[in-house]
């Protein structure tokens, strides 16, 4: 299992060097990843940092550490404008962003605020038609699209990604709900979401979750599978334990993932400094 810290791209962690920092310290106590939410309002007076310009700044601040946005929601994005940007960072990296995708939600009035499309339906064809035209640009070959949401005319996108034979694409999802799982069978990872924010999947949702991409994938390639949860930090022993239970479920990830509303900045921070747990 690897370890990596989710964070808000709002509130204390809208500032770019501040981010930039808690990325460079996270590497440096030993977590294998770095990933921030995808926002572009929230629902009260907060400062906010554009998700693509903060991965930059996280990718110039580390060498090792994976990292991305966790998740992009997709539907209320320009694919091709998508493509470009995790290529770049891609490259400016030396090949280590993940691209994470979702419907994403208007919890924040995200969509309504900008008049987006609010139909589960429609943005759900939305995802999987920006899907295809990423693919496809990511190739670097020649290429075009038609379809219900999107037109592409024939071109081609360079550089392509410096990792083979494509960018990880991680698919979030909704458990139990069936369609975002058989999308995330066809990537390279699946990112389980509870419908409680407040409230963790259990390791028997992981086993659930893993039976499920099982029957729907049809390659051996390595499939990554994220858990979202909190350990203290403070017993090696007891956040051993906690994580263990996910570990032996068939996670690959934890994600330490504390909500802004439940931890102060400062003890997030010394979160990140005292290390991932010790399997």
């Amino acid at each position: 299992m690897r370890f990596a810290i989710d964070l808000p791209n709002f509130a204390p962690y809208a500032d770019l060097r501040t981010l930039a920092q808690l990325a460079r310290e996270a590497e440096e106590a030993g977590w294998d990843g770095f990933f921030i939410w995808d926002h572009i309002q929230v629902a009260w007076q907060d400062p906010l940092a554009d998700t693509t310009v903060a991965l930059a700044a996280i990718a110039l601040a580390t060498q090792h550490v994976k990292f991305g946005a966790m998740v992009t929601s997709l539907p209320r994005r320009r694919p091709w404008k998508v493509a470009r940007e995790a290529v770049t960072l891609d490259h400016l990296s030396g090949g280590r962003v993940i691209l994470g995708i979702g419907l994403g939600s208007d919890v924040f009035a995200e969509l309504t605020t900008f008049s987006e499309p609010t139909g589960s339906m429609i943005r759900a064809e939305m995802l999987d038609e920006a899907l295809a035209i990423i693919e496809g640009l990511w190739r670097g070959e020649m290429f075009s699209f038609k379809g219900k949401h999107y037109a592409v005319n024939e071109t081609q996108f360079l550089p392509r990604p410096l990792q083979s034979p494509r960018i990880p694409i991680w698919a979030a999802g909704t458990w139990p709900h069936p369609r975002p799982f058989r999308r995330a069978a066809r990537y390279e990872g699946v990112v389980p979401i509870s419908t409680d924010i407040e409230k963790d999947l259990t390791p028997a949702d992981t086993r659930a979750i893993i039976d499920f991409i099982k029957l729907h994938r049809h390659t051996n390639q390595p499939f990554e599978v994220v858990h979202t949860g909190n350990t203290t930090g403070k017993s090696q022993s007891q956040d051993a334990e906690v994580v263990g239970r996910f570990a032996d479920a068939g996670a690959t990830w934890w994600f330490e993932s504390p909500l802004p509303w439940r931890l102060s900045f400062e003890e997030v921070r010394t979160r990140i400094r005292s290390g991932p747990p010790r399997l």
